[in-house]
């Protein structure tokens, strides 16, 4: 590759090069406990709300850098009714958690609609509508709560969801053929079989959809550089599949993140909603004036965050096997976090499920990095500061390049056209 080829090469995979280079310095540092098995199922567990969270602030910072504030709040309020649902007789006997699920998605959906209203309609600023937000599901959740922990004990929610030492897929292969084991750890072999199939199928997919995208005169990355990062992708699932499969498996919280992550990776790729939310974080007003109803969009971003809130507050009290007035505070900041790592632009317009993978991973992999190596937590919020700051330090860059080239492309153009009437 030429130098200009390298460049491109970096700047566009700049955050997954990262999240490797962290992985493994982190090993170092923490003398190759953060890359031990169980410390990659706790990875997935504890930071379960991330990616959902982060899934749901991307689509509204698609739409010109806007964000949601009240999410923490809204996931604690809709995990507290959850669990006092699941603590309540009716007839005798104790609700039925499938209830208490549908009505934390409800809250959720509720939630989403009413900032949506205001955002859209009335056009208060995402700020000040999801920061009264943040405020007033946080004192409601309190008052429900009436300042207390609300503990969550049904077996088959927590194992649904995430919650107990059981909730993982079973692995239906294990009577099939000689056991596998590396280490001394007898593998899952499901873990690894899913492992294998999900890399085969992304290399076919990579290369399938290459081959489709030339054929309908897109311009596309060079074979070499398509080439490298499938193979570090490649690469990444198989050990993070053997890793698992050396544990316990796949655990179901990981399903659960999985479906979220591939529904909004269709809807944001391959749906009109999708396509709206880029070309409106791109120009609105341009937008508007081609006949998209800007306004459905923004509601349809907010109303969808709320939902994606009401299912994080059920992975959350599955996971934490309790609710309470503290549970969510701060998880805003992770989402938006991950988002703007993963290379979502602060302008909106850019951005995307897989840049919310990295970013929600990174943030995980630090996290539990300084965990253990015992870092301090007011230095840990100090290196997640410093990473959110040079992730949008490095998007502000790219922004002015972009700017200066399409400058000096239009410069050139009037010049050519000057040049040609005199």
């Amino acid at each position: 590759m030429g130098a200009s080829k390298v460049k491109n090469f970096l700047r566009k995979y700049m955050m997954l090069i990262a999240t490797v280079v962290v992985v493994i310095a982190f090993g170092f540092i923490t003398g190759g406990q953060s890359l031990n098995p169980d410390s990659i199922d706790r990875l997935i567990s504890q930071n379960a709300y991330v990616f959902v969270l982060g899934t749901g602030m991307l689509l509204c910072i698609l739409t010109g850098g806007n964000i949601d504030l009240s999410v923490g709040s809204v996931v604690c309020l809709a995990g507290s009714v959850g669990a006092i649902i699941m603590q309540t007789r009716l007839f005798g006997s104790l609700i039925p958690w499938p209830i208490a699920v549908i009505v934390m998605l409800l809250m959720g959906l509720l939630v989403g609609i009413w900032h949506g209203y205001w955002i859209a309609y009335v056009k208060v600023p995402p700020f000040i509508a999801t920061l009264v937000g943040m405020l007033a599901f946080r004192g409601l959740a309190n008052i429900f709560l009436k300042g207390k922990d609300v503990i969550v004990e049904n077996k088959d929610f927590m194992n649904v969801f995430g919650g107990s030492d059981t909730c993982y897929v079973p692995d239906f292969l294990k009577n099939v053929g000689p056991a596998l084991v590396s280490g001394g750890n007898t593998l899952n072999k499901t873990c690894i079989v899913f492992a294998v199939l999900f890399a085969v199928g992304y290399v076919l997919y990579t290369f399938i959809n290459r081959v489709r995208l030339i054929k309908l005169g897109y311009k596309v990355d060079n074979i070499v550089v398509v080439i490298i990062k499938t193979v570090l992708i490649v690469a990444v699932v198989l050990w993070f599949g053997y890793k698992l499969a050396s544990y316990r498996g796949i655990p179901t919280a990981f399903i659960w993140i999985a479906l979220v992550l591939a529904v909004f990776a269709y809807i944001t790729t391959k749906t009109t909603l999708g396509r709206n939310l880029y070309a409106v974080g791109g120009n609105e007003k341009a937008t508007r004036l081609s006949g998209i109803d800007t306004r459905k969009v923004m509601f349809s971003a907010y109303t969808l965050m709320g939902v994606l809130a009401g299912f994080a507050s059920i992975l959350v009290i599955a996971r934490g096997q309790k609710a309470g007035p503290t549970v969510g505070v701060g998880f805003e900041m992770d989402a938006i976090a991950a988002c703007f790592i993963g290379g979502a632009s602060a302008y909106g317009g850019t951005g995307s499920i897989g840049g919310v993978i990295i970013g929600a991973t990174l943030m995980g992999v630090i996290n539990q990095g300084m965990n253990i190596a015992a870092t301090p937590v007011n230095y840990q919020k100090v290196v997640k500061g410093i990473v959110l700051i040079l992730a949008v330090l490095f998007d502000i860059i790219m922004q002015m390049k972009r700017k200066g080239a399409k400058k000096k492309h239009a410069k050139v153009i009037t010049t050519e056209e000057g040049g040609a009437k005199s």
